[in-house]
C-alpha cells in the first residue's frame, strides 16, 4: 500500500543558491514566530528567503530580510513583509550557534521553509561556511562531469 503524502507537509521556500555559496557543515531545524496574516500568506505561496540570513542577537535567533507577500484579506491587522522574525530553537542550539558564529567564522543559512506534517512553520537553518570563487567553479565543474558522466552511462546502456 502506498503512503499518501501530507496535505499540510509542503514546501514554501527554499534557498537554492545556499548549496553554491557556502559549505554547508550542519543543520537544524527551527519554529518561526509569525502573525496570522504572514500564515495565511505562505499558505498561498507567497515568500522568498534567497536574500534572507539569521543571526544570533541578545541571546535570541532572529531571521533577518526574509520576505512574506502581504496578506490582502487583512486590512488592518496586515504586516510588514521584510521584518525580523525570531525563531525558536533550543538553549543548547542557541550556544552552538552563537559558539559556530562568533568563534569558527561560520554563517546561519537558511536554507528550506516549509510546512511540517502537523501544519505548522518550520524553517531549515545550514551553519555553513563561505565559498571562494575557485570552490564555486570546482563545485560547477563537478556537477557539469557528474552529468556528463550519467548521460554516457545511459547511452552506453542502451547499446
Amino acid at each position: 500500500m502506498v503512503a499518501k503524502s501530507d496535505p499540510n507537509s509542503k514546501l514554501i521556500a527554499e534557498n537554492r543558491r545556499a548549496r553554491f555559496d557556502y559549505h554547508i557543515e550542519s543543520d537544524l531545524e527551527a519554529g518561526i514566530m509569525l502573525l496570522g496574516s504572514e500564515v495565511k500568506s505562505l499558505r498561498q505561496g507567497g515568500s522568498n528567503i534567497a536574500e534572507s540570513y539569521a543571526s544570533v542577537e541578545g541571546g535570541e535567533l532572529w531571521l533577518i530580510n526574509g520576505y512574506i507577500a502581504p496578506y490582502l484579506q487583512a486590512k488592518t491587522f496586515g504586516h510588514d513583509e521584510r521584518r525580523r522574525r525570531k525563531l525558536l530553537v533550543s538553549k543548547k542550539e542557541l550556544s552552538r550557534l552563537w559558539n559556530a558564529v562568533g568563534r569558527e567564522g561560520m554563517t546561519i543559512v537558511p536554507m528550506k521553509m516549509y510546512f511540517n506534517e502537523r501544519g505548522i512553520v518550520k524553517l531549515k537553518l545550514g551553519i555553513a561556511k563561505g565559498k571562494k570563487l575557485a570552490d564555486k567553479r570546482e563545485t560547477s565543474a563537478k556537477r557539469d562531469w557528474d552529468r556528463q558522466k550519467a548521460r554516457l552511462l545511459k547511452q552506453n546502456s542502451r547499446d
